[in-house]
């Protein structure tokens, strides 16, 4: 698969405390100093905490990112400090599932629909238990 394009990944410490949505948005504002115009999405993973920063270009991305040196502090409201590793987002391998085709629809053809995504490594189809 291909890497996320203009994107950051910021990694919270997983020993740290829960932040939620606002929080994070307040850190991403006032500590990585990101304004709307350099920004198309963040995307919050709170159970792996890890927060993905999609930018408008790449020289967006770059500007925010080069300054950091790869780890900032998140400071929290009750004055603990966490660790926070800041790198540009990869995407690698994925294992993707597709459900509910009918019966009709090849391997070839899903093969073919998939390849507009990366490399298909391989199709495996599931068995019901015959328990």
């Amino acid at each position: 698969m291909c890497d996320r394009q203009n994107t950051i990944v910021c990694s919270f410490d997983v020993r740290s405390p829960r932040i939620n949505a606002f929080q994070i948005h307040e850190w991403l504002y006032e500590t990585v100093r990101l304004t709307e115009d350099d920004v198309r999405l963040i995307q919050v993973d709170g159970p792996l905490r890890i927060v993905y920063v999609k930018f408008v270009n790449s020289e967006c991305m770059m500007r925010v990112l080069q300054p950091m040196k790869g780890d900032l502090d998140f400071n929290h409201e009750t004055g603990e400090i966490s660790k926070v590793r800041v790198d540009i987002a990869r995407v690698g391998t994925r294992r993707v599932r597709v459900s509910t085709l009918p019966p009709e629809v090849t391997e070839a053809q899903i093969m073919n629909a998939m390849t507009t995504y990366g490399e298909v490594k391989k199709i495996h189809d599931d068995v019901w238990s015959h328990t």
